[in-house]
């Protein structure tokens, strides 16, 4: 690859890192297999399959704890051009048995610069909106001791979003950085409540990288790696080692530093179709309680091909 471009990239990527550690609590869903779901968290992948990729993704996070964390995503993303890209973006996740519920809805458009017989560069934004439910009577015991002046429940209240993501990658090596939200969006600032009880966005940045290694004509290793940094949460670091066998099943583990170990399971059905499976295990003392199953994930990928894009060999991002 040309080592003037990656030094650019990596230049870009440093900045980034320091900038975060004075800039930006957590609130962005997480997601094991941010490998098939790069596109939720990094516009600048739209495309970059050459064909129309369509994902869908479900996550139950802390299973067996009441109220506990669910997610789920729907993307599509296709190349528009030759160096355009477009795709759009649900994201729905929910907690407390429906307390708070929140949708991500983008649409996203790329850019890409190839940068040697190889290499590509890709510069990708998205715009769209959020949408907000908070219904504080479904909480278990819960008053409003405060009456008229207390939390007010809200109903489906929009916030503009913007974000914006760079990708670039070989046939066998890729590195990203994007922030999926720039706006930090207030609520219940207009309300007569305490600023303890004040909502606010936080500016979540995201590292990705992952490489190929041909062990074998039949078995390839596919380690990947991905930051996450928000103010007011310590830096997650995802660790992960994938097997693939015969270009159709995938398997491995992974570590999410201080939280969990993994294990991750994928099956390339047929040309359009992958399966792929997850299960988180809390090492942390949540991991340790009776009522916690740990959180699993599944997520199904389908591409559209014709007869003159189909492809020969797999893509590997």
């Amino acid at each position: 690859m040309n080592i003037k471009i990656m030094t650019k990239i990596l230049t870009v990527i440093t900045f980034l890192v320091l900038f975060s550690e004075n800039t930006f609590a957590q609130q962005d869903a997480q997601f094991t297999q941010y490998m098939f779901n790069t596109i939720a968290i990094n516009p600048g992948y739209a495309g970059s399959r050459g064909v129309m990729s369509i994902g869908l993704l479900h996550r139950s996070q802390w299973v067996g704890l009441d109220g506990a964390p669910t997610t789920q995503t729907l993307n599509i993303n296709a190349p528009l051009k030759k160096r355009l890209g477009v795709g759009f973006s649900v994201v729905n996740d929910e907690i407390g048995n429906g307390t708070r519920q929140e949708t991500y809805f983008d649409g996203i458009l790329s850019y890409t610069i190839p940068t040697s017989n190889e290499g590509k560069l890709s510069f990708g934004i998205k715009a769209g909106g959020h949408l907000l439910n908070l219904d504080f009577s479904k909480l278990q015991g819960f008053t409003d001791e405060q009456g008229a002046n207390g939390i007010p429940n809200i109903d489906k209240k929009f916030s503009p979003n913007i974000g914006a993501g760079i990708y670039y990658h070989t046939d066998r090596f890729y590195i990203g950085a994007s922030i999926p939200n720039f706006l930090e969006t207030e609520h219940f600032e207009n309300t007569a409540v305490s600023n303890s009880f004040l909502a606010k966005e936080r500016l979540n940045l995201y590292l990705i990288a992952g490489y190929v290694y041909e062990l074998n004509p039949d078995l390839k290793f596919k380690p990947a790696l991905l930051f996450k940094a928000v103010n007011g949460a310590p830096l997650q670091a995802d660790i992960s080692a994938n097997f693939l066998m015969n270009d159709r099943f995938n398997f491995g583990v992974a570590y999410r530093w201080d939280a969990a170990f993994s294990a991750l399971a994928g099956f390339q059905i047929s040309d359009q179709f992958l399966l792929g499976l997850a299960y988180d295990r809390e090492i942390t003392e949540l991991g340790n309680t009776s009522f916690n199953d740990g959180s699993f994930e599944i997520f199904l990928r389908y591409e559209l091909f014709n007869k003159p894009n189909r492809v020969l060999t797999p893509r590997f991002f």
